[in-house]
This record gives C-alpha cells, sequence and structure tokens, in this order.
C-alpha cells in the first residue's frame, strides 16, 4: 500500500532560472547534483559549505577546550544542553516568523548574530580569560540564534528550487554540512594543536561572511508580506494540527528525535572518548568526529545520486536499525582505525533517518504551512539534542562512557525494531 502525501503549492517554473548548461538527459553525476543548476541554490551551496566547515571547527575546538578546563564529561553535556535549551522556547515561534517575514532577511540578522558570538568566544580565548560558564552562556546565546534560523533554512531551499529535484537539494544540504563535518573537525583538531582554540574560533566568524554574501547575490522573487487575519498562536496551532493529523509525519519526527537524543548527542562525549578510552588528545578527537561527518558525506551522496527515488521509507529503516548495531560495537573498540570505521558506518545509517525524514515532511506539507512545520521540525531536531547531551553526559559520568554508549544503541534499536512492527506504512512511502 502506498501512502498518499499532500502535495506543497510551488511557485512557479520561471521562479528558479535555470543556466544554459541545463540538460534534458542527464547523467547519474548530474543528477546527484541536480538542484545545482539553479544558480541561487548553488549560491547557497558554496556560502554555507564555507560557513559549515567554520562552525564544525568551532564546534570541535569548543568541546575539547571545555573538557581541558574541567575534566568532566558532565560539563560536555552542560555546554550541549545550553546550546539546545533556546529550541524548546523560541523554535516553535521562530517557524511562525519565518512564514511571516523574508526569509532571506531573517536568516541575515541571525547569520551575523552567530559571526558576532564566534568573534567574542575567540576574543575571550586569546586573552586567556576564557571560562566554562562564558563557554555556556555564548553556547546559550547561539541556540537562540538558532532557534529562528533552523526553521527558515530550512524552509528556504523551496524558494531556491522546484518541487520535483526539492529532495535532491535536500540531499546536497546534507552533502554540504557532512563535507565540513568529515573535514572541518580534524582540521579543528590539527589547528588547536598548532594554533590553540583561538584560532578555530576566529576562523568560524571569518566563515559567516560567505553566506551572508550569498544571501545577498541571490535573484529571488519578490517577497510578499502574507495576510495577518491570525494571531501568532492561532497560526502556531495550525502547524501543530497539521503535524498530528499526518501519520507519516507524526512516526518521521519521533524517528528524528530518538536519534537526535539517543545518537546525534553523543558527539558530546567525543571529547572524553579521545582521551579516556583512547588515550588521544585534540587530533584524536577531530578525527573521531571527522569520521562519522565522512560516513554521514557518503550517505548523503548515496542519497542524491539515486534521484527521485520512490523507496525512501524503507532507506529511512534501513538507517534506523543500522546505527545503533554499529555504535554498540563502537563501544567495544580501543582500536583507533576501527573507531574510525564503525562511527562511519554509523554516520551512513544516521544521514539515511535525518536526510529522507527530512524531504518526505518537505516534499508533503503544503507551502502556506512549511515555515510552521519545518519548524515542528527543527524543534524536535535541535530540543532532543540538548536533552541527549544532559542525559550522556551524567550516564557516562555515573557508568562512564562505553556503558553510556551501550545503552543509547541499545535503546535506538529497540525503538527502529518497534516502528517495523508497529508502523509498516512507512515502508511504503
Amino acid at each position: 500500500m502506498v501512502t498518499q502525501l499532500n502535495t506543497p503549492d510551488q511557485p512557479p517554473a520561471d521562479s528558479f532560472p535555470l543556466d544554459a548548461q541545463a540538460v534534458s538527459n542527464p547523467t547519474r553525476w548530474q543528477r546527484t547534483f541536480a538542484a545545482l543548476k539553479y544558480p541561487n541554490y548553488r549560491l547557497w551551496f558554496q556560502g554555507q559549505l564555507v560557513s559549515l566547515f567554520g562552525t564544525w571547527m568551532q564546534m570541535t575546538a569548543q568541546g575539547f577546550l571545555v573538557f581541558e578546563l574541567t575534566h568532566s564529561p558532565k560539563y560536555l553535556g552542560y555546554v550541549g544542553f545550553a546550546s539546545g535549551a533556546p529550541t524548546w522556547l523560541l523554535t516553535l515561534y521562530g517557524g511562525v516568523v519565518a512564514d511571516r517575514v523574508s526569509r532571506r532577511t531573517l536568516m541575515t540578522i541571525t547569520q551575523s548574530v552567530m559571526m558576532v558570538l564566534a568573534f567574542v568566544l575567540a576574543a575571550l580565548t586569546y586573552l586567556h580569560i576564557v571560562q566554562p560558564w562564558h563557554i555556556i552562556a555564548l553556547a546559550f546565546c547561539l541556540g537562540v540564534a538558532n532557534s529562528f534560523d533552523a526553521p527558515a533554512r530550512q524552509a528556504f531551499v523551496s524558494e531556491m528550487v522546484p518541487r520535483e529535484d526539492l529532495t535532491n537539494a535536500i540531499a546536497l544540504n546534507s552533502t554540504m554540512f557532512h563535507s565540513a563535518t568529515a573535514v572541518g573537525p580534524a582540521a579543528a583538531g590539527l589547528a588547536y594543536a598548532l594554533f590553540g582554540p583561538g584560532m578555530c574560533f576566529t576562523i568560524n566568524g571569518v566563515s559567516f561572511i560567505a553566506v551572508i554574501v550569498a544571501l545577498q547575490m541571490m535573484k529571488l522573487r519578490p517577497w510578499v508580506p502574507p495576510p495577518r487575519s491570525k494571531s501568532v498562536v492561532s497560526e502556531l496551532k495550525e502547524g501543530l494540527r497539521y503535524v498530528a493529523s499526518q501519520p507519516i509525519v507524526r512516526v518521521l519526527i519521533a524517528g528524528v528525535a530518538v536519534t537526535s537524543m539517543l545518537a546525534l548527542s553523543l558527539t558530546t562525549l567525543v571529547p572524553a572518548w579521545a582521551v579516556k578510552v583512547l588515550g588521544g588528545n585534540a587530533a584524536t578527537n577531530g578525527f573521531l568526529l571527522s569520521a562519522r561527518g565522512a560516513g554521514s558525506l557518503a550517505g548523503a551522496l548515496l542519497i542524491a545520486s539515486l534521484g527521485r527515488i520512490s523507496y525512501r521509507g524503507r532507506l529511512v529503516m534501513l538507517g534506523a536499525v543500522t546505527y545503533p548495531i554499529l555504535l554498540f560495537v563502537f563501544a567495544f573498540v580501543r582500536w583507533l582505525p576501527l573507531s574510525l570505521l564503525t562511527l562511519a558506518g554509523a554516520g551512513v545509517g544516521m544521514i539515511f533517518v535525518m536526510n529522507l525524514a527530512n524531504a518526505i515532511v518537505q516534499t508533503s506539507v503544503p507551502d502556506q504551512l512549511r515555515g510552521r512545520v519545518m519548524g515542528s521540525y527543527t524543534w524536535i531536531f535541535f530540543g532532543f539534542m540538548p536533552l541527549g547531551a544532559l542525559w550522556v553526559g551524567t550516564v557516562a559520568e555515573h557508568l562512564g562512557e562505553p556503558e553510556a554508549v551501550m545503552l543509547n544503541a541499545v535503546l535506538a534499536f529497540a525503538f527502529a525494531v518497534s516502528v517495523w512492527f508497529l508502523f509498516p506504512r512507512l515502508r511504503d512511502v
């Protein structure tokens, strides 16, 4: 049985200008990078790739700096919780804002705020006065900015590419994200060892210029303010009612919540894992994070190369079963090359869940609800990550890092098996 999904409204085809090189019979390579034939999306891709490289450098260096200052996995959880806590308070409202204002303008503001925060952290580090509470406070401020940026960023894709290439664009978004994940942490580990964490934070601040410039260079349809016949609360409820009324959307968002809380949050343990479990240093920390990113990049490229696939639900389930098994194996490994290999494999599974869930939700939502529905999606995605960071940091503090990873892997596997048997409709999407 094939589940029917609602079809979103789309702008006319001439809203997405093509280059002269567009071809009617694309090769497999051209299908893999189909969204790049749209000039606006190409600008977005280039700017985001540079910015995300800097973001991952900062995240990697920040985690290791916190561990150096505190020697406590619990504090790693505190930082993760602080960066994600604003999600619970503001992201749903951020989704309403993304439907009410120009998304390009909103992202220009949020990206500029993030740039300033990076430079503040760099200054504190260079002056040798940085304290754990500084990092926690700045992480919280970054979370506030991201609560408005993320829903707009998710919904903005539909303004750059038409519906038929939306899945490919989302896959390429993951490709650039995980390209940065594969390279940024390793670069951060080396830069940290050679120049200190301040250099990583400075590079991140400078990298935001790329995406801000890209946003300003885009040729988009003039933004027309939507009619505001309803209050913010009414519009918020409308978006939540849509999510609640769509069984496929509900189970996918539940899967995103589990993956965010039990898998993605494990990155908060990587600095402690690199030192305490593998006996490494800042470079080891970077290599571990890069391995997961490399696996996610491979998974995103694989999804993009499949074109307009009709079995996305089965791939979601494949990823949901695979990544907890590999994380369970990772918990027993003490040899760095094998640790990198298992993390890369887990990264492939995670991206199958996160990427394809995003694509299915985006292609099912009406355009007038897109910001609010993606606000709900982002609320879950980013909201469960800090809870997971707090959870896994506390478990690691009391039981140990390997035991925390094993427990999370078992819980994630149990959820995947439950969905497989209790919600077979997902496999037909």
